[in-house]
């Protein structure tokens, strides 16, 4: 295979390693390994555009961000998810994945310009400490970092840091006069993708993952542990705004619930022959029904789960259509540390559907996709969306028909609730003033809230969000110049009430309690206990043609 040594002379790549030296190197990575083609004659025509402007063009050139423009437009005409990740990108974008980062392990907040920490994370090096949800942080190494206006990357800077170094810290706790001062030592902190995990009732669990991760399997397992010892007989599996994540988590997920040897999913491209993925005999969920939850922002492996579940007519899905992303990228890593993750192909359910939706009509019209499906009205009615009959599909076993053109179709739709949709309570969001009162709230009575509701089922059935909260709540939005609008909060005070009770619970608590308490009035949730309820309901609706 040709290399850059037999291209550029020593000297002069030493000269231009920032510039034509990486577009050079992306070419080579384009090139399939092996293939015996030279570099193109157009990958000649670039290199010499960017030597020309190096060495006669009027100003001085920042070549590194001129050739860095040059990729990401490049990577823009190829499809939506081919991107260029720059060198100090690629480590924030790998932690969602890799499933830890190295840090002290705590969740916190910025409030009235203060760190304040919300939770060590349990098994973590802050809470091995003593570190406690309340605390607030005022120094660390010896630098004053509350009320200078300090931001949330400013915190991670210092708080993130490479496993076994130390960081220092002062702490101002309630009740305790001084400052209590606390050495530190990062280690590798998980991040979780298992959001909640609980018994609905007697034989119905719920199960929430916000991302598929390399540590998703291991929190699946453990969570249906715990709901099998409490009962488990059918399962609720929420994927609703899960963009996704690793094909093998998904791959795995999907294999939890199907017999042995059916396909999951297969990807196939233009220079990868096909590639089937199918079940093995190791799913311990192959026997209860199933229900999954999806929306809009469902997407990839996501909907690699749910198409293989519908497809195979094993459970059903409910909610609405999912993102549509099915493009396959491969992480190419270049020779300054950053990478390019190109697109080598598509993902297909077991139907033969095509998961990903068409991007011909360009970058920004894609970006505008699921803004003109709230337009069109998808979000608010299933009659407003229309397939042709090339799209038509059916499942494996029971011959129902399902479509395809991008996105997985739920069997059931679901219509976006639009009852907390007023502009006073998004406000309330945007600004930070519910989370604020939360936070105020959870510091100054954690001791009245565990003492009085010492379990969480006691709190769920006798707490109440009374109107002195309210009240307070509404003070704090007046203070920061949001103005009431009478009709709209008359019409929210139960939405309020009820965000604010799963508010406390979860910093109280955990993520688990908070979606307890909010999928009491969720449709979706509820139309999947409905049918789950309805043994007669459930089958019928997987046998319709």
């Amino acid at each position: 295979m040709l290399t850059l040594q037999k291209i550029i002379d020593m000297q002069r790549l030493k000269k231009y390693m920032k510039g034509s030296f990486i577009l050079l190197a992306i070419a080579i990575f384009l090139l399939p390994e092996a293939s015996g083609q030279y570099l193109t004659e157009q990958t000649v025509k670039l290199d010499k555009v960017v030597r020309l402007i190096d060495a006669y063009y009027v100003d001085t050139v920042n070549q590194e961000k001129l050739i860095e423009d040059v990729i990401v437009e490049m990577m823009k005409n190829l499809d939506p998810h081919s991107v260029y990740i720059s060198k100090d990108e690629v480590k924030d974008m790998n932690e969602p994945l890799v499933g830890n980062f190295e840090g002290i392990g705590i969740q916190f907040n910025i409030l009235f310009d203060t760190i304040f920490v919300i939770a060590p994370i349990s098994g973590g090096p802050s809470e091995k400490v003593g570190l406690r949800a309340g605390d607030r942080i005022i120094k660390i190494e010896g630098e004053n970092v509350a009320g200078v206006g300090i931001s949330t990357k400013g915190v991670r800077d210092r708080l993130l840091g490479k496993k076994g170094t130390k960081v220092n810290m002062s702490i101002k706790r309630r009740s305790v006069e001084q400052l209590l001062d606390f050495t530190i030592t990062r280690d590798k902190i998980p991040i979780f993708s298992l959001d909640a995990a609980y018994m609905v009732d007697n034989d119905i669990g719920y199960v929430r993952f916000n991302r598929f991760s390399a540590t998703t399997m291991e929190e699946f397992h453990e969570a249906i542990d715990k709901l099998e010892a409490e009962g488990l007989k059918d399962l609720i599996l929420d994927l609703r705004v899960n963009g996704g994540g690793m094909l093998e988590a998904a791959i795995r997920m999907a294999d939890e619930f199907m017999e042995k040897e059916k396909l999951i999913v297969y990807m196939e491209g233009s220079h990868l022959q096909r590639q089937d993925f199918v079940s093995s005999s190791r799913g311990r969920l192959k026997n209860g029904r199933v229900i999954i939850l999806i929306d809009e922002g469902s997407a990839s492996a996501s909907e690699i789960v749910a198409g293989a579940i519908q497809d195979w007519d094993r459970g059903m899905i409910i909610g609405r259509r999912s993102f549509g992303k099915g493009l396959v990228q491969k992480p190419f890593y270049l020779p300054d540390g950053s990478l390019i993750r190109l697109t080598i192909a598509r993902y297909y359910t077991p139907s033969g559907r095509l998961i990903q939706k068409s991007y011909d009509q360009g970058f920004k019209e894609y970006a505008m996709d699921l803004n003109e499906r709230y337009e069109n009205g998808e979000f608010i009615s299933a009659d407003s969306i229309h397939f042709p009959d090339s799209l038509k599909f059916y499942t494996k076993l029971n011959h129902r028909t399902v479509y395809g053109g991008g996105g997985i179709m739920p069997d059931i739709f679901v219509p976006l609730d639009t009852t907390a949709n007023f502009a006073f309570y998004n406000k309330l969001v945007r600004t930070g003033v519910i989370m604020n009162f939360v936070l105020n709230y959870v510091d100054t009575h954690r001791d009245y809230i565990k003492n009085e509701y010492p379990d969480f089922d006691k709190y769920k059935e006798e707490f109440r969000v009374d109107d002195d909260m309210i009240q307070e709540l509404f003070s704090m939005a007046d203070k920061e110049g949001i103005a009431k609008d009478e009709s709209s909060v008359s019409s929210a005070y139960d939405h309020v009430r009820l965000v604010l009770k799963a508010l406390i619970a979860r910093d109280t608590w955990n993520m688990s309690e908070y979606y307890e308490l909010l999928n009491e009035k969720d449709n979706g949730f509820l139309k999947a206990v409905e049918i789950l309820k309805d043994t007669d309901l459930y089958k019928n609706k997987l046998v319709e043609k």
